[in-house]
């Protein structure tokens, strides 16, 4: 059986934690580094945390990212409320300037990147985030990494005692909570969770996946595999 070495960003996040519950309950995951600006509460025999502030100038951590074979870059932010500056600067120059620190050091890395229902691969959307998200997954797919997956859910359902930090997506994920299995049973391709986003990246590390743009019904199959 395969086994990988994976990093996490974003881990405090919704998606990113609850990408990290999945690693961590996986026998085919053997070691997982999250890199995170404070240190979360969590302690597991392979789990390495590494607390860096500036994701910017990575220099410090580089002996941290050496001989990994995945990583799940969960890392973002919500467009609502944020200038179109800092939103490229945190969506899209911020991951490539990791993507390409990271590459040298560990090119053997499957990179999946979360993206979002509704990005434009040809960059033309009226909605600005959609072109941002669209740029950073054209140029990532630029890089030589072993293989790249752009992850594009739709609703994804906190599960696991996963939370969102926005407050009002929260109040929404509780409302929505005890509706989930009628939700998913009826419209399975445009909802799906964290436990399945998780798996879904995992096996897509470990036995690859046919496309690699995925939505969320790519995601809800991939994750039963």
């Amino acid at each position: 059986m395969k086994k990988i070495k994976a990093i996490i960003t974003g881990a405090t996040g919704m998606i990113g934690h609850g990408v990290l519950i999945e690693c961590l309950e996986n026998d085919q995951v053997e070691k997982v580094l999250i890199i995170v600006r404070s240190k979360m509460n969590i302690d597991h025999p392979k789990l390495e945390q590494v607390v860096h502030e500036d994701f910017f100038d990575l220099t410090p951590i580089i002996p941290k990212l050496v001989d990994y074979n995945a990583c799940f870059f969960c890392l973002g932010i919500s467009s609502a409320g944020i200038s179109k500056d800092d939103y490229y600067k945190t969506t899209y120059s911020l991951t490539m300037h990791f993507a390409s620190v990271l590459l040298p050091l560990s090119p053997d890395v499957t990179f999946c990147f979360i993206s979002g229902a509704g990005t434009s691969t040809n960059e033309n959307s009226s909605q600005n985030w959609a072109n941002v998200k669209g740029k950073a997954e054209n140029d990532l797919l630029t890089l030589p990494f072993k293989k790249h997956y752009m992850f594009r859910p739709g609703f994804i359902q906190p599960m696991k005692g996963v939370e969102s930090k926005v407050p009002m997506y929260k109040k929404i994920y509780k409302m929505l909570g005890p509706l989930y299995p009628v939700i998913d049973t009826l419209f399975p391709k445009y909802i799906t969770s964290t436990p399945r986003v998780g798996k879904a990246m995992i096996n897509a590390a470990v036995e690859g996946y046919e496309n690699t743009y995925l939505e969320n019904a790519d995601i809800n199959i991939l994750a039963g595999r």
